[in-house]
């Protein structure tokens, strides 16, 4: 069984501490926005890349 990286384990509780410091924060100097949302544009695709695209050619045929 592999040891376990406690450098690594750290350095993300340090880097998810620091994410949510950063989001209270920006809540804190935007009181008028809800919910943390990034993006201006509500248009805009959700982080993740692009929706997934339809008629790629695949198709679940019984056969």
């Amino acid at each position: 069984m592999a040891t376990p990286n406690y450098s690594y384990e750290k350095r993300q509780r340090e880097l998810a501490k620091k994410r949510k410091t950063e989001e209270k924060r920006n809540r804190k100097s935007n009181p008028g926005r809800d919910d943390g949302q990034v993006s201006a544009d509500p248009s805009a695709p959700a982080e993740g890349g692009p929706p997934p695209q339809s008629g790629t050619g695949e198709t679940a045929s019984a056969g």
